[in-house]
């Protein structure tokens, strides 16, 4: 059993910001670098067995005019506009298949479910390559990939896909750009994360038991993975932590909580010894727009389960219409 802090500090723990001075204008410039290629978002008719869903299958342009997958999934017949949940996909996953995706079309939205580039080989399939590897020693898996230089480092292209998915979504026709909401759980909670920050208008952001934040804390408390191969590379290329730090500093969610000014509902687990607690709530704590966090007490990673997602589809109701 894993456990952070108790409640009442986790509450008031406001952590440092190692903010580069340069961080807007990092993001400034990649996402402007990315908005240099065509979009071109391809929606595919896709037979999936489905009846009460129409699916397409998705390819949109992500960092560097990569070609990105994904899923398209609506009701069935559906006249629009519609709101859209984008989601994000946790650590080692990938898009999978159509069907496993039914939460929010069976609750009347859209959902542009994105593929996560260069996993999907870990618990679920993915079908989008990354075809820059990168230029230094890497711990297998994605977190230390390309970390020696933020210019190559994974993180950067992963969260360009992100933002490129939202304009993905919001050009089909049947969605309705005010009303989309971006989510996800541990790595696609850090992603929903920053899409709150580097997508300005977005109607809300499910920020579930998010990776990537307070991440000197996280790796200083935690060996689990994927926290765990950071670790162990620093362990390896101990004369250049700085320098690894350096570059996560400009990933790190506290810096685009403190930036986001969307709604968000966060949620955190206090026996979770993948994303603790202290490193959610420093999140949280720091988040600039309208907030709220569930807690559950006596979970782990796997946080509120299906009473999470009732809740959020409440929330959804509330919001959405």
């Amino acid at each position: 059993m894993f456990v952070d802090m108790p409640l009442d500090q986790l509450r008031a723990y406001v952590p440092e910001r190692r903010e580069p001075a340069d961080f807007d204008a990092f993001w400034d410039r990649t996402l402007a670098e990315a908005r240099a290629h065509d979009l071109n978002p391809v929606f595919e008719p896709y037979e999936a067995d489905l009846a009460l869903v129409d699916v397409a299958d998705v390819t949109f342009a992500g960092f560097g005019g990569h070609p990105i997958k994904g899923w398209f999934i609506a009701p069935a017949g559906a006249p629009g506009p519609l709101p859209c949940v984008v989601e994000f996909i946790g650590y080692g996953g990938g898009r999978g298949r159509p069907h496993d995706w039914l939460l929010w079309p069976a609750a009347g939205y859209a959902t542009f479910v994105m593929d996560t580039r260069g996993q999907g080989g870990t618990w679920r399939s993915g079908d989008t390559p990354d075809p820059v590897g990168g230029n230094g020693a890497q711990i297998p898996g994605k977190l230390t990939q390309g970390v020696f230089d933020r210019d190559d480092y994974y993180y950067r292209r992963l969260y360009t896909d992100v933002v490129r998915a939202v304009e993905a979504a919001r050009s089909h026709p049947l969605v309705d750009a005010g009303r989309v909401v971006v989510t996800g759980g541990s790595q696609g909670g850090g992603m929903a994360l920053a899409a709150a920050a580097l997508v300005p208008d977005l109607a809300y952001a499910f920020v579930n038991v998010p990776f990537m934040c307070d991440i000197r804390r996280a790796v200083e408390i935690t060996d689990e993975d994927p926290y765990g191969e950071l670790g162990r590379f620093c362990g390896i290329h101990r004369t250049r932590v700085e320098d690894i730090f350096a570059t996560l500093d400009y990933f790190d969610g506290l810096h685009f909580a403190a930036r986001a000014r969307t709604p968000a509902r966060f949620s955190v687990a206090l026996r979770d010894g993948v994303t603790p607690a202290s490193t959610v709530f420093g999140a949280y704590n720091h988040y600039a727009g309208p907030k709220d966090i569930t807690v559950w007490p006596f979970n782990g990673h796997e946080g509120g389960e299906s009473q999470q997602a009732l809740e959020l589809l409440r929330l959804a109701r509330k919001i959405l219409g």
